[in-house]
């Protein structure tokens, strides 16, 4: 972590580019199988795609007019910037092979594009998909980023995500194995999971061959089934303050390998869309406060990590 308290995101880019990157979101119309049928309809109770749809990001736009937009966008101020096609909303595995190649495909033909980052759920991640992105990553930069959400069975199937924990190991340790790079998506808070819990999920993750972690702190989203059981059943809820949840964070990177990096610690929903907790903060300030309060504690990542020996 070459003296820092984590290990960030913006460390692990330098490894592979000797340039300013930037993710560019994109909505490529997928759809989920938690939401089609396939394995439940209404999708996870927590989620609405909008709260991470920038103004660009929207489905009657091809996905090389998202990427021009985002493209012109950030290229106003950085003129040399590369970027990285972020397949974000629902899960961008999901679909025949054929028209799953050509998105891609197409994002990585648009100049300046030097790779992709593909958001999507453990079970939907096929043989002939996987030995794709494994070719493919070898010719460019390629992350695959899982939402696990949670290392407990209940919790999953509490919030209705549609697998298990195992299938989230199964296709964790296949990317990994495909050579392609692999991250993770967690939700620190659900209901039901208490602060030993969820400094089990450090636990349990540390055994994984992730590259990324994305933390995540739970929101209550407006036109969610959370959100109306949380109205109905508000004592089986616990929504952290701020203060609260950035020692959740330093608790919970204490116990994770140090070797996976850490993207981020909060997400920030659209104030239209969200009920609570509203800390009015923008990322970079959380980081800054964690940052301070890691000072304080004399904290960092793996601080209380135990590597598993073999």
């Amino acid at each position: 972590m070459d003296g820092k308290r984590y290990a960030d995101f913006g460390t692990f880019l330098k490894k592979y580019f000797s340039g300013k990157v930037q993710k560019i979101s994109i909505n490529a119309g997928f759809t989920c199988p938690n939401r089609d049928g396939t394995k439940g309809n209404g999708g996870c109770t927590y989620c609405n795609n909008q709260t991470f749809s920038p103004e660009y990001c929207h489905t009657e736009k091809t996905i090389s007019e998202q990427l021009l937009e985002g493209i012109d966008f950030f290229g106003r101020k950085y003129p040399d910037m590369k970027y990285l096609a972020y397949f974000q909303a629902y899960t961008n595995t999901y679909g025949e092979f054929i028209s799953l190649r050509d998105k891609y495909e197409e994002a990585l033909r648009m100049p300046g594009v030097v790779g992709l980052i593909i958001g999507t759920r453990p079970d939907c991640m096929p043989e002939q998909l996987l030995s794709y992105l494994s070719e493919l990553s070898r010719r460019c930069f390629v992350l695959v980023e899982y939402g696990i959400e949670s290392t407990c069975d209940e919790t999953l199937m509490r919030i209705n995500r549609g697998h298990s924990f195992a299938d989230a190991v199964d296709a964790v340790q296949r990317t990994s194995d495909a050579g392609i790079l692999t991250g993770a998506h967690m939700i620190l808070g659900l209901p039901g999971e208490d602060r030993k819990a969820i400094i089990s999920h450090a636990e349990k993750l540390s055994r994984l061959p992730l590259s990324t972690l994305k933390l995540h702190q739970l929101q209550l989203i407006r036109n969610t089934r959370m959100a109306h059981e949380q109205a109905v059943n508000p004592e089986r809820f616990h929504l952290y303050d701020v203060d609260e949840y950035i020692d959740l964070v330093i608790d919970f990177i204490e116990h994770l390998n140090p070797d996976i990096t850490v993207e981020r610690f909060v997400s920030q929903s659209p104030d239209n869309l969200l009920i609570a907790p509203k800390w009015g903060l923008k990322n970079h300030e959380f980081t800054a406060r964690l940052l301070k309060r890691m000072a304080v504690r004399d904290s960092w990542q793996g601080k209380k990590y135990i590597p598993i020996e073999l």
